[in-house]
């Protein structure tokens, strides 16, 4: 390292949610002059906006439980969450004055609950550190010398940068500024990206007319959801989910979004299988359908037998047909395994978050492109996945720090140092 004091270096970040305010909090900790840029008035609003039902910022599912939830980009996103795992977003979080709480999911949370006092304490940290904020400066790619371009409410500026961090989320969302905009001003400077998809969304299904009037917005408790990948690995999972006017939602759903999403990508449909009576066997629900109901209506039997009742008893008669109420074996089947059959996934900007974005292959393990060297991408805009319940910003935190620690250490080899 030479000893002569080196001209601080100037870092862009663009785009202010939880992946580009993790690298700018690294790059101004390596001694960089950093300054964040965001379209919209103020930054992290779909940060804000995620933690209004509670602020879920991680989750302590074991590691290899916790990585297979990344799916087929597990190894991408293993090196990355192994250098900042939950425990250090946690201890991260409570350097800030952020306490956390273990709720009985496993999920981490705010001792309030709230996303807004950790986001105030993280930008109080940032500015006092000396990170400089710009708002309303919308990203219009590079100009012919490399200079960043912006759209601002005074007009155009252009921006000199010697590195660039992109963490400008995925395309879910576009009213809170993840527009999927960037796609285009990438794909002109060689950087390859997968088109965006919905993820974490809900499902069209086609009710009939007399269920969605009677069940919309109900919830559907206790059930076991499962289908089938594409490559026929089977996924099953616990919950709930909310029947919508077009088909179903909810958090059980997102769990298995991406396998029925490319389901129906690949032959028109999908299949969910649904266990109604997830606490009984075949065997003991057959037995109890086949009992005599005497005078009572098929209803009420279900109710006192099996505890088939409300929306569970609405969805059995908006799938099995009439006649099959007659034959307990058949009955039976439908309660353990009803399928319904989803047509389409709702629109992405309806998700909860988006598949696709720049793939890894196009990025080094600093998270680098090496068709523009200085230009680092972070967070959503990566081509992965995962499914609500911490997941998703424990990767964006921890790739935004991927890309800042990569940033500096690729701005101090070319010093010198």
């Amino acid at each position: 390292m030479s000893d002569h004091v080196l001209p601080s270096r100037k870092v862009a970040v663009i785009g202010g949610g939880p992946a580009g305010l993790m690298a700018a909090e690294v790059l101004i900790s390596h001694g960089m002059a950093v300054d964040v840029y965001d379209a919209m008035p103020s930054v992290g609003r779909k940060f804000l906006l995620a933690g209004k039902g509670g602020m879920n910022l991680t989750h302590t599912e074991a590691g290899a439980a916790f990585l297979s939830r990344y799916g087929s980009r597990a190894p991408q996103i293993a090196p990355m969450l192994q250098a900042f795992d939950p425990d250090a977003l946690r201890a991260w979080a409570h350097e800030l004055g952020i306490e956390t709480f273990v709720g009985s999911s496993g999920r981490v949370f705010p001792i309030d609950m709230k996303a807004a006092p950790l986001l105030r304490a993280w930008l109080k940290h940032l500015r006092d550190a000396g990170v400089k904020f710009h708002m309303r400066h919308r990203w219009l790619g590079w100009d012919e010398t490399g200079h960043l371009r912006f759209a601002t409410p005074e007009g155009e500026c252009k921006v000199q940068a010697d590195a660039t961090i992109l963490a400008l989320g995925g395309g879910s969302w576009a009213r809170l500024g993840s527009d999927g905009a960037w796609l285009p001003l990438l794909a002109q400077h060689g950087i390859a990206a997968a088109p965006l998809k919905p993820a974490n969304c809900g499902f069209d299904i086609g009710w009939s007319t007399h269920f969605q009037e009677r069940f919309a917005g109900q919830p559907v408790k206790a059930v076991i959801a499962s289908c089938v990948a594409v490559d026929g690995s089977e996924y099953k999972r616990q919950g709930e989910f909310v029947v919508t006017a077009t088909g179903i939602e909810g958090s059980l759903i997102y769990a298995l979004s991406a396998h029925l999403r490319e389901q129906i990508i690949r032959q028109g449909y999908a299949t969910l299988t649904l266990d109604l009576a997830p606490g009984k066997t075949f065997e003991r629900v057959l037995d109890e359908v086949s009992q005599p109901r005497g005078a009572r209506s098929m209803a009420s039997h279900l109710q006192s037998k099996v505890g088939i009742a409300g929306v569970k008893a609405g969805l059995l008669r908006e799938v099995v047909a009439k006649e099959d109420y007659a034959h307990p074996h058949k009955l039976a089947q439908a309660i353990k395994g009803l399928p319904l059959r989803l047509i389409a996934a709702r629109p992405l900007d309806e998700a909860i978050s988006s598949a696709g974005g720049v793939l890894f292959e196009a990025l080094d393990e600093r998270l680098m492109a090496p068709a523009m060297p200085g230009v680092f991408c972070a967070g959503e805009m990566l081509d992965w996945e995962a499914p609500t319940g911490g997941y998703l910003l424990s990767a964006c935190f921890a790739s935004g720090r991927t890309a800042g620690l990569g940033a500096a250490a690729w701005l101090q080899s070319r010093d010198g140092q």
